[in-house]
Formats: structure tokens, sequence, C-alpha cells
């Protein structure tokens, strides 16, 4: 039968079509069910909208990378605004997370990040939810979404790749099982009464969040085109502190800093002014005189000269060098602030649109690493009148930064800690590579046990210690491994020497080496001693306090006023044959056991579990000293006398 030349065409497009339709990416259109009209709480959905692969091809399937869109919609469909949203996604299929619009990673990671074992996402300051009521039914004003583009692992069509788990983290709300449809899986969030936060009278701001360090982001003065801020850094970790802070954050609507007092951009650069947005909006401007114009700029502190500038300083905690100490050292000095001019871009000109920047890093040369999460709006701070008047003036608006301390095994230790006791003439030494080796041609092994060594050579360096070492292991009968263990590597090494053991108490004697080049201002050590710190007495030659507030386990010392510098190693008497000489400081310490019966003082006891200076957790050794020659000892003149009581008896 004769086909018509129409009805020909029409059977060739749809062929055709067929073809190319299956050589493009799986998408899917907007979904229509009646999800949002059924949760009268934070409706939260994830819908994935498109996929496709992308190089290399790979045989297996598993390995094969795919690149993915997705939306994460976050409604607020109750009667309550929805401050400071952040909403956790599951994802499971070894997802690189690329891109994100409209929202953040709640922990300050910067894109591209690896989420495969899921993500908080945070909405920007200014991203709160409103409701229903309050908006007359404004949609944009009631939800966030959030776009995602990603790339995800073994995923091929005609699957479709969702996270297992959303869910909202704020506190105060529980939700429901996830119900998934086609493409998209969500999920309804209702306040929960019995977990709702007690709020006061100011409603609109977030309680204030405790950790190790804290930021507060304080604009104190706002115009439609800039405004100024006041940032203070605190440390409220009792062994924490820093030096030479580095202070970083990204801005997010174009501004740049325009001027500053207390503090300096690392890099003084307006290039991305000059050729950017910035230039043309403000054509009129003399971007020569601009601090930066960075996306992500590194701040830095002043020097101490430059306290009382009048261009540069004269700000409260400003100009310390970078230096902030714990709080249970000096609490004046556990703080550092400065202040800059912001200026921002369209289309925020207006003096009520204020917005901190986010994903916020600080970093120093000492001390531990820390991970910051995003900023929230808190209660603006009150700071002193400054003319004396006894009122307060409150901020125009504060967010909070709340960053804690992070462990990670590729962060070395900077110190090391040594045993030594009045039992065992032999001193237990810093692990190998107890800071971190370089042994790169092998000419020590980094795994064999350090040799014990007589008491003189802990004033040694290192490299002078081997000839000692060695003539010690003969005399001690101890085999000498090949290669012989590597150095510990840490700038400063702490002995703790059971000096005695007693009937009704014991003596320990703590000695701090400074195996550095430069003098080490301020220090501070925090000794824990988890079951003998109830019978604490004193310390003699420095000062110290048991810490309160749950730390009552740690004994925390300090040097004394005008004693607080751990001096740098220095030349010995004669530089052409003596070894160099530490600084050292030493103590001390007596306790009793009236109040820890049954204390075991020589089988650990005695000796500390961590050790901590200037904030950063030591190396501790792997073994004890034995007491195996005082039990020897006492066991021999036991028997000596039950074979004397003996012959007594028979005659």
């Amino acid at each position: 039968m004769a086909i018509s030349t129409p009805k020909l065409l029409t059977t060739i497009l749809i062929l055709c079509s067929s073809i190319i339709f299956s050589y493009l990416p799986t998408s899917f259109s907007q979904p229509t069910n009646n999800t949002t009209n059924l949760c009268n709480g934070i409706l939260i959905s994830y819908r994935y909208v498109t996929g496709e692969i992308i190089p290399p091809i790979l045989t297996d399937p598993v390995q094969q990378a795919y690149r993915f869109e997705s939306t994460l919609t976050v409604r607020n469909n109750g009667v309550e605004e929805l401050k400071n949203w952040q909403v956790f996604v599951g994802f499971i299929h070894n997802e690189l997370l690329v891109s994100v619009n409209n929202a953040v990673l709640a922990d300050g990671t910067s894109l591209p990040a690896n989420v495969s074992r899921g993500a908080v996402f945070a909405g920007r300051p200014g991203n709160d939810l409103k409701t229903a009521i309050e908006t007359a039914g404004d949609v944009g004003q009631m939800q966030a979404v959030v776009g995602l583009v990603g790339t995800q692992f073994g995923v091929g069509g005609p699957g479709v790749p969702l996270p297992d788990n959303i869910t909202l983290v704020n506190d105060g709300y529980s939700c429901t099982t996830l119900r998934t449809q086609g493409n998209e899986t969500s999920i309804c969030c209702m306040p929960n009464l019995n977990a709702r936060i007690n709020i006061t009278y100011q409603e609109n701001f977030s309680p204030l969040q405790s950790g190790d360090l804290t930021i507060m982001y304080d604009v104190t003065m706002t115009d439609d085109s800039n405004y100024w801020a006041q940032v203070t850094i605190a440390n409220h970790n009792p062994f924490g502190r820093i030096d030479n802070w580095n202070l970083n954050w990204e801005w997010m609507e174009g501004e740049f800093i325009n001027s500053m007092r207390g503090a300096y951009p690392k890099i003084i650069d307006s290039g991305d002014c000059i050729f950017g947005e910035q230039n043309n909006f403000y054509t009129s401007f003399d971007f020569s005189r601009v601090l930066t114009c960075e996306k992500s700029p590194t701040i830095i502190d002043l020097p101490l000269s430059r306290t009382n500038d009048t261009n540069l300083g004269l700000i409260p905690f400003c100009c310390r060098n970078g230096t902030i100490l714990s709080p249970s050292i000096d609490i004046t000095k556990s703080k550092s602030s400065f202040r800059m001019n912001v200026c921002k871009m369209p289309p925020n000109l207006n003096k009520t649109k204020l917005s901190p920047p986010q994903n916020w890093k600080i970093n120093s040369t000492v001390g531990p690493e820390y991970q910051c999460a995003q900023p929230i709006r808190v209660t603006p701070s009150l700071f002193p009148e400054p003319t004396g008047l006894p009122s307060q003036v409150s901020a125009v608006a504060t967010w909070q930064v709340v960053c804690n301390i992070t462990r990670t095994e590729l962060k070395k230790p900077t110190c090391c800690v040594t045993f030594s006791s009045f039992f065992n003439d032999s001193v237990i030494p810093c692990n190998a590579c107890a800071c971190g080796c370089d042994n790169a041609n092998n000419i020590c092994s980094a795994n064999e046990q350090a040799l014990l060594l007589p008491s003189e050579a802990l004033l040694v360096p290192f490299e002078n210690r081997t000839k000692m070492a060695r003539e010690w292991a003969n005399m001690k009968r101890h085999e000498i491994p090949n290669p012989l263990p590597c150095s510990d590597n840490c700038g400063v090494s702490i002995n703790w020497h059971l000096l005695s053991d007693f009937k009704k108490g014991w003596t320990a004697r703590i000695t701090l080496f400074n195996w550095g080049e430069t003098n080490i201002v301020d220090w501070y050590t925090a000794v824990e001693l988890d079951s003998a710190m109830p019978g604490f007495e004193e310390v003699y030659s420095i000062d110290g306090k048991i810490l309160p507030d749950g730390n009552n386990n740690t004994l925390f010392l300090q040097g004394k006023p005008g004693l607080n510098y751990l001096v740098a190693e220095r030349n010995g008497s004669n530089p052409k044959k003596d070894p160099r000489v530490p600084g050292t400081q030493q103590s001390v310490i007596s306790f009793t056991k009236k109040k820890t019966p049954g204390i075991n003082v020589a089988h650990g006891d005695g000796f500390p579990t961590k050790v901590y200076f200037n904030g950063e957790e030591c190396s501790l050794p792997i073994v004890l000293p034995s007491d195996g020659y005082r039990m020897v000892a006492a066991t021999a003149f036991s028997t000596m006398f039950s074979l004397l009581l003996i012959l007594i008896l028979i005659y």
C-alpha cells in the first residue's frame, strides 16, 4: 500500500526525534504533586532536575562520573518565621558539590566540596523565611530555592539519584518520614513544643552560641553605600592560644574594604575593583586608596608599636602582633579587635541592606586548627559610651561566628613529653617523629621506639645524644636497632619526673625545654592528672592553679610575673666544643594522699594522661618508667629477711 508524502515525512520526523532524544541528558519537569498544600510547617523538598554522563567514559559503571543538577527548596508554611534555616541533605552517591546558588555550606567548606557523607546547607543572612500570613502569601519571601550542581558516581539513567535523608537542622522541630514521588523527595517538619527554646522578647534574634573561639561581626554605623563594622575575635578555650592570627572570609555581594583600624590586609590590592563592576558603579571613586578588593581577603593583626597610632590604632584589644592568649592566663589578652569601612554594591544600596561575609577561617603559627560555622544573626552587641557617660551604645546589627578546634591526623604536635622517676635511672624519651619527620633518605627509623636515655641527656640537643644513647644502651644491655630511631623534631619538650613517693604524699618535678630559636612569651602548660588532682597542694617555682568549670583534673601552670619568658636555645659556654643549651623553666609540685586513698603513684596515677603547651596537645610516651628494680630489690630483701628469721628459730 502506498504511503502519502506528508505521512512519510511525519514518520521520519518521529523516528529522528526518538534517536536524538535518546542521547540527550535525562531531565524532569516540575512535579505536580500537592505535597505543598499538605504541610503546615516547614516543607523541604529535593528535586533531581537533570544529569548526564561526563568524561572519562569507563567500562565500570560504578566508577562512572555523571553531572547532576538539583534543587533544594525550603518553604515556610507555618505560623512562625524561620530564622537562620539550616537543612541536612544525606547524599549517598559520592557527590562532589561544585556550585551552590542561594545558600552556603554551614561548616564553611569551600567549593568544590566532597559531600559524600552528607552536607548541611544554610541560608545566607537576609534569607530568613517569613510566613504566608505576614506576606499575604508571597512565595518569594516564604521559601528559598537552592540550586545545586555537582558530580556523582554510578547513577546512570534511567535511575533517579536522590538522597536517602533530608531534614531541618534548626532546633524546635520534628520531621515526618520522607515521601518520594518520581524525581522528588520531600519531608514536612512541624514545631515540637517539647523541644522549643525558651525565647525571650527579642524573638527576632538567635541566642548566642558557645565554642572554642567566637567572632562577633558588629555593624556600628551604616549608610546607603557603605558601613563600619567591628570584628572581635574572642578565645574561650582554657588551653587555647593563637599567635600571628590570619583571618579569612568571602564577600558574597561584591563588597570591598575601603579602610581599616586595628588590623590590615595581608595583601593591599585594588585591582579587582578597578577591572571589575565596582569601577563601573563608583565612577568617581579613588581606588588607589582602597585597601583590598579581594573576594576572599586575609586580614592580619598590627604590631604593638601601632597601638596608639592615631591613623591605624586606638582600637580596644588591637595591635597585639596576632597573639590571643587563653582566658585562663589573662582574660584581658584573650581577644583581638579591629574596625573596617565596607563599601557595598547594587542592589544593596540601602542603610538596612546589611550582609556579613561568609566562609570564615582563622589560623595561626602556634595553636590548634579551627573550623568555623556560618554567621548567625544575634542580639546587637552593646559597647561603652565613647565619651565616658554611664551609658551603652547598641550596634546596628550583630552576627556571631562560632569556631571549634579540630583534630586531624595530618597536623602533628609541636611539643612532646618525657617521663622519668626516682626508682629508675633511665628516662623514657619523646617518641620518634613525635612532631613529624622528613626521612626521605631512610637514614633513621620512624617506627622504632626511641632509645632510653640517662637523665643528663635531657639537656643535650638530639643531634648530640647519639653517643650517649648508645653507651647507655650498651651499659643496660639493651638492643640497639639499625637504623636508629628518628628524632622527635619538637620545638618544646617537657619532662615529668616522679621525685618521691611516701606514705602521706608524693612529689613531681616538671621541666620545660625550649629548643627553638625564639623566646616564647607568656607561655603556659596544662597537665591532666585524672586520679591525683584532688590531692594537689602547691607549685613552688612557677604559678599553678586547678582549672574550674569541669576541668578540675587539670593543673594550669605559667611563669610568675617577670619570669613568663621561656628563653630560646643558646650556645654553650664554649661553643667550639660544648653543645647548645635549651632555655628551661622548672618547678617541684607536691601532692597529698589524704584526699586520694588507694592512689598508685608509681603504676600510672602519678603521670599525666594529657599535657598541653600553649594550647596544643603534646605527644606522650607510650610506656611508663618501670619500677622493676625497686620490686626486685624489695623481693630480695623480703626473702633474705625470711631466711634469717628461719635460721634464728632453728638455732
